[in-house]
C-alpha cells in the first residue's frame, strides 16, 4: 500500500557566506518532522514557497495531508485585526502569507491538517481567531511557556478536553508536553479548544467538520506514544 504523502512547510534561512561564495536562501526543517511522519506511516515531502497564488492548490494535489510547522517568529497582528504589541517578536511575512494560502487551500479541499506550535496559531487565525502577542506580558498569571530545558523533554502537563477528537487520539486526560512559545491562541474563532495548560493557556484546537488539529507543543520531539499517535491520526485521516 502506498504511503500517504504528507506535505511539510519549511522555514527559510541562509547558507553561511565564505570567500567567493555569498550566502544564499535555503529551506530549513528539523529532521524530527520527517522522522515522525515516516514512523506514523506517511511519506514526508518539503513544500516549496512561491509568490504565485496558484501554487498552493497545485502543490496540494501532490499531498494527502498538510503539516504547518512552527518556527522562531510571530504572526503579523494585522492578520487577525490586532496592533503590534511592544513585545511582538520577529516576523516572516512572506512565509506566513504562503502558509496562509496553503492552509486555506487545504481546508477548502478538506485535506487533513495538523498545525504545530506556530502552525496551530495560524490555524486559529485562519478560522477567525486571535492571539496573545506575549504571554508573560499580557497574561501575568501564566507561567513561562518558553521552557529553559531541552525541548525533547516535557516542560508542563496539559489537560485534554473530554469528548474531543484529540481525546480520542491520545486516549488520556492529561499529557506531558514541551513548551517553546511566547504567543498563544486568545480566541480560537470557530475552532473548539481541545487542550489547556494548568494556567488556562490554550494548548490545542480542532475543527469539528474535518480533520484539522492544532497543538501548541512539538509532538515530533517527544517520545511518549501519545505524541506519535497524533501523527498517526493525521496519516490515517489522509487515507479516507
Amino acid at each position: 500500500m502506498r504511503r500517504p504523502v504528507i506535505g511539510l512547510t519549511p522555514d527559510v534561512g541562509e547558507t553561511a557566506a565564505r570567500a567567493g561564495r555569498p550566502s544564499m536562501p535555503r529551506y530549513e526543517l528539523k529532521q524530527a518532522y520527517a522522522d515522525i511522519v515516516l514512523a506514523a506511516g506517511g511519506m514526508p515531502i518539503v513544500l516549496p514557497y512561491s509568490e504565485d497564488e496558484t501554487v498552493p492548490a497545485e502543490v496540494l494535489l501532490l499531498c494527502d495531508a498538510l503539516v504547518v510547522t512552527g518556527g522562531a517568529f510571530d504572526i503579523p497582528p494585522e492578520a487577525y485585526g490586532g496592533h503590534a504589541h511592544r513585545k511582538l517578536g520577529p516576523l516572516k511575512k512572506d512565509r506566513t502569507q504562503y502558509e496562509q494560502r496553503l492552509l486555506r487551500a487545504a481546508l477548502e479541499a478538506r485535506k487533513p491538517v495538523l498545525g504545530v506550535c506556530g502552525g496551530m496559531q495560524l490555524l486559529a487565525v485562519e478560522v477567525g481567531g486571535t492571539l496573545w502577542q506575549d504571554i508573560r506580558d499580557e497574561l501575568p498569571q501564566a507561567f513561562d511557556h518558553e521552557q529553559k530545558l531541552d525541548p525533547r523533554e516535557p516542560g508542563h502537563p496539559v489537560s485534554i478536553v473530554e469528548g474531543t477528537a484529540l481525546a480520542a487520539i491520545v486516549a488520556t486526560h492529561e499529557l506531558a508536553v514541551n513548551s517553546t512559545h511566547h504567543q498563544a491562541v486568545r480566541d480560537p474563532g470557530r475552532a473548539r479548544v481541545c487542550a489547556l495548560s494548568p494556567d488556562g493557556v490554550i494548548e490545542g484546537i480542532e475543527l469539528s467538520d474535518c480533520f484539522a488539529l492544532g497543538v501548541q507543543w512539538h509532538p515530533e520531539l517527544l517520545e511518549a506514544p501519545e505524541h506519535l499517535a497524533i501523527y498517526r491520526a493525521l496519516v490515517r485521516a489522509s487515507r479516507r
